[in-house]
């Protein structure tokens, strides 16, 4: 592996990767189900993927990933994917928003290494130049050495109104190139955007930090006392299963709900900032997305089965079906298998007001996509009646489903890739490509896959109530309940 330039090499550089965030303003692609950072947006990796990769150097220790208990095996699954075997992956039993996910890290690190510097990220950004981007590290890992907090203040590029900005004040006697921090600012209106944009005092909030970990608790400590005790308590009393490292949940859902803009960056004396320009977005709008993929000579960015027609500087991006955009321009158009959404570029930021809309109704698109991600492989929802449904069922080699048993419906399960061995109350039963099973009501079996190939069924599923929640899981190997 290659080393970073500029970097130490007798400091302990641990990349935290944050991804808990669900990026409604991406949907109907992005959802809490399967949010944006585990999708390829930009690039035949993930955005997750992507910001792992940044820290694989020998620059760096193994990374820490915080995440959302459901979306650790997606987790874990996309990292083996690029060869990353040996992250930490640390699991929030509910959203409290950014403090309390970097102070479990930061404690969690601190038992090992008091004096590790944290390289703090969120796991759905993209970042265009990667020499700049360690080049800028090297300056705020110098910073953080000497105790500063190191937050990245990116180079404007147009009167945004949907970033933070960061006032710099003067220059820091002791690390060239890395400014004091005057002033964090919110998200401003169009006209203060402009103004910010003219004075290279200010710049865009990356949302990026680099410190210390004895340094981070200090300050949370200091300032959010109540984030302190009860992630302290929650690391404390942590278990862990299957190379997951699980927060007690009790103690964690008590922690304030707060980010480590408001805990700790908007308040503390240690607060610096480096100027950088090393292309980054935080992709948190379909036009933020345009803005950074390649395009057409028309200005339109396309993804997927799209056919284009005098269309101009739109975006238009299909999962499956066949698209088609003519003689419109500032569009953005993004199609999956059950939803369709239209709008303006200039609206994008608004997509979130309309997913709550749906929410509040009760649609299940607000949330979850057709294809739904379990440890095992997925299942995808092909057809559903009153009484009926018919489902695909991937299961990976060597996987397989908890035990279990419905109370409101029966099943008819048609292997057609693969081979199955099926548990049916006392009896196991082998299911090659071609053959079918019959699952009565209130049978508990189980489904797995003993071959080297991957295992795909057909279920028919037929009763009074057809919901995911009637499943009485009786043994599991994944630790679900």
């Amino acid at each position: 592996m290659a080393t970073v330039q500029g970097l130490p090499a007798s400091s302990t550089i641990i990349p935290v990767i944050l991804s808990g965030g669900s990026g409604s303003r991406l949907w109907p692609v992005s959802r809490s189900s399967f949010p944006k950072q585990f999708w390829p947006l930009l690039s035949d990796q993930t955005l997750l993927q992507e910001t792992a990769l940044r820290g694989e150097c020998e620059s760096f220790s193994p990374p820490v990933i915080v995440c959302n208990e459901a979306h650790r095996f997606i987790v874990a699954e996309q990292l083996r994917e690029v060869g990353i075997t040996d992250a930490q992956i640390v699991l929030e039993p509910a959203a409290r928003n950014s403090a309390p996910a970097i102070a479990a890290a930061a404690f969690l690190i601190a038992a090992q290494h008091p004096n590790a510097i944290l390289w703090i990220m969120a796991a759905d950004a993209a970042i265009q130049h990667q020499e700049k981007l360690h080049k800028a590290l090297a300056s705020a890992v110098d910073a953080a050495s000497k105790g500063y907090i190191a937050t990245f203040g990116i180079h404007p590029t147009k009167p945004e109104t949907g970033y933070g900005y960061i006032e710099r004040g003067a220059e820091l006697d002791d690390v060239p190139d890395v400014y004091h921090v005057s002033k964090f600012l919110e998200k401003p209106d169009a006209t203060r955007a402009a103004e910010f944009v003219r004075d290279e005092r200010f710049s865009w909030n990356s949302g990026m930090f680099v410190a210390k970990a004895s340094v981070l608790l200090r300050e949370i400590e200091t300032f959010e006392p109540d984030v302190y005790a009860c992630v302290r308590e929650s690391v404390k009393n942590r278990t862990v299963d299957h190379d997951f490292v699980r927060l007690a949940p009790d103690a964690f859902r008590n922690a304030p709900d707060i980010s480590i803009d408001y805990a700790v960056a908007e308040r503390t004396k240690a607060a610096a900032v480096v100027p950088a320009a090393f292309g980054w977005s935080d992709i948190g709008s379909w036009d933020a997305l345009w803005e950074i993929t390649p395009k057409d000579e028309d200005g339109n960015a396309t993804f997927g089965n799209v056919f284009l027609d005098r269309a101009k500087n739109c975006y238009v991006r299909s999962d499956g079906i066949v698209a088609t955009v003519t003689g419109v321009e500032d569009l953005v158009v993004v199609v999956t298998r059950d939803a369709v959404m239209v709008s303006h570029r200039n609206r994008a930021q608004d997509i979130k007001a309309m997913v709550a809309r749906l929410t509040a109704a009760g649609r299940p698109e607000a949330t979850n996509h057709i294809r739904m991600y379990r440890p095992w492989g997925f299942y995808e929802s092909l057809i559903q009646g009153d009484r009926f449904q018919v489902k695909r069922i991937h299961v990976d080699p060597g996987h397989k489903l908890s035990l279990q048993k419905h109370f409101h419906r029966a099943e008819h399960w048609v292997v057609v890739e693969g081979t199955a061995i099926v548990t049916r109350d006392t009896e196991q039963v082998m299911v090659h490509e071609n053959e079918s099973i019959y699952l009565p009501l209130g049978a508990v079996h189980r489904l797995e896959n003993p071959g080297k190939i991957p295992l795909t069924l057909i279920e028919v599923q037929s009763g009074s109530y057809l919901g995911e929640d009637d499943i009485v899981r009786i043994e599991d190997i994944y630790a679900r309940t």
